[in-house]
């Protein structure tokens, strides 16, 4: 995929409509409801209640622009209508898995330090931006300019983030260190015992 392609897919859905519809259709794969017609979209509602708080020509006027965008498969198959995402629609639904994405804090913590080293090139701009206002996001701190620091277990998310961005092992390398040299500042920073 092209950096101009790409960026397409660094823009958020801005419709709270939009956000609902891409990450239930990424948390859920597919759907299919009965095509009752003209009944389609009170069989909608009545099967996906989340959906109640919009009115019903906004989310049919949104199912049509997702479709148009191509972003939506919507297709009858005999008396069911199957809802899915396509590839394009999974890659922008991508943002969403991403905004809700957040380290756990354990109980206690394990010792280790999480740190991760970038390095994209230029022509990459917008994902180091974005990238690294993602780790400012979930809560890393910058040990240097292209090192950042957290205390607790976070490779799942950090991987998450490696493919959002197609980031190759060269440009990101994700280490678990016991020592870091002195650390009474960062264990201050993380507010760790």
């Amino acid at each position: 995929m092209t950096i101009k392609k790409y960026k397409y897919f660094l823009k958020k859905p801005k419709s709270g409509i939009t956000k609902d519809i891409l990450y239930w259709l990424l948390i859920t794969g597919a759907v299919s409801v009965a095509a009752t017609s003209p009944y389609f979209l009170t069989n909608f509602l009545r099967h996906y209640k989340r959906f109640n708080k919009y009115q019903k020509k906004q989310l049919s006027s949104t199912f049509y622009k997702l479709k148009k965008k191509n972003l939506l498969n919507i297709e009858k198959r005999g008396r069911q209508i199957h809802i899915s995402l396509t590839e394009q629609g999974r890659k922008k639904a991508g943002w969403l898995q991403i905004d809700y994405l957040e380290i756990p804090r354990p109980k206690k913590w394990d010792g280790k330090w999480r740190l991760v080293i970038f390095d994209i090139a230029e022509i990459k701009k917008s994902f180091r931006e974005a990238f690294r206002g993602k780790l400012i996001d979930i809560g890393f701190k910058p040990l240097q300019r292209s090192i950042w620091l957290h205390p607790f277990d976070c490779e799942a998310e950090i991987q998450i983030l490696r493919e959002f961005f197609n980031l190759s092992e060269k440009e990101l390398r994700f280490i678990v260190a016991e020592k870091i040299g002195n650390d009474s500042e960062w264990r201050k920073v993380f507010n760790l015992s």
